[in-house]
């Protein structure tokens, strides 16, 4: 699929597209590009939907934020500025995966008029894992949050091995050598490496909010309902983490764990979780 470009929320965003018909906007995570909804692309448009995936803000080919914003009320508000720019209505669908997530469960609260429905991934509601997010071996598994706070992370993730090891972690098994390719040419200047770092610097904190998408960010719970889905051998996040995860969903929701399936399980099992999602989006 040949990379598009569209302004949004002041960034130039490239994107992936095929299909017509109603917007599903398809967002990922880190350390991922837009590529990796390669399989669900081609059965949203054969389903009817113009199918869209954008690199996110800070990700190449995608311009780096002038307003250096990266907290989830910023993720918010592009998902939001995105479904605009591209001619997006109420019969939308929104999908997530990892830091894709985030602005899932935002977006759909904060202009829950733009979006039908929505399909999150690998990542629960925040208030959904806070307990269990501090257990051992789960701060283990996430050494890299905490690595990224510090003035070594970028030297560390542009390291050899370093991404690769993540992907072969978090998802055993799976061979990523395309994925990491892809990742790399995605973050290869040191300022797209700092803008996807930035996102988790901005989570805890290291670097404070700019203030410019508060609204966004204290956006949750909302009533359009979603469907969650995480791999059974997820090695990012335990699956342990998603017990409380219905109870922080939108009424009408639903939750699914998907077998012999990591992180990446949308690239791991895509027979599958393409199922999962049509099925979903057709109720």
């Amino acid at each position: 699929m040949e990379i598009r470009t569209v302004t949004a929320n002041g960034i130039d965003f490239g994107y992936l597209e095929t299909g017509q018909g109603p917007l599903a906007l398809c967002l990922h995570g880190f350390p991922d590009t837009a590529h990796t909804w390669r399989h669900l692309l081609p059965a949203l448009a054969d389903r009817g939907y113009r199918a869209i995936a954008p690199f996110m803000r800070g990700y190449a080919p995608t311009s780096i934020p002038a307003d250096g914003a990266y907290e989830p009320g910023a993720l918010v508000a592009d998902a939001c500025a995105l479904h605009e720019a591209l001619g997006g209505d109420g019969d939308a669908v929104l999908i997530g995966h990892d830091w894709g997530a985030f602005p899932v469960y935002g977006a759909t609260a904060f202009a829950p008029e733009r979006w039908r429905t929505a399909v999150a991934m690998a990542v629960p509601p925040p208030a959904a894992m806070i307990s269990a997010f501090f257990d051992y071996e789960q701060l283990k598994r996430s050494f890299y949050i905490f690595l990224f706070q510090t003035p070594l992370a970028e030297t560390a993730a542009a390291g050899e091995g370093f991404i690769e090891g993540l992907w072969r972690d978090w998802s055993p098994g799976y061979d990523a050598a395309q994925d990491v390719a892809e990742v790399r040419r995605s973050l290869a200047g040191p300022a797209n490496l700092a803008a996807a770092i930035g996102y988790y610097r901005a989570m805890l904190g290291t670097v404070p909010p700019t203030g410019r998408y508060a609204a966004e960010g204290a956006a949750g719970g909302g009533e359009v309902p979603i469907l969650y889905l995480h791999g059974e051998r997820d090695g990012c996040l335990h699956p342990d983490l998603t017990m409380a995860a219905p109870q922080f969903l939108p009424p009408g929701s639903r939750m699914k764990r998907v077998p012999l399936a990591g992180h990446f399980l949308h690239l791991e099992r895509p027979r599958e979780v393409n199922a999962l999602i049509l099925d979903w989006l057709g109720r």
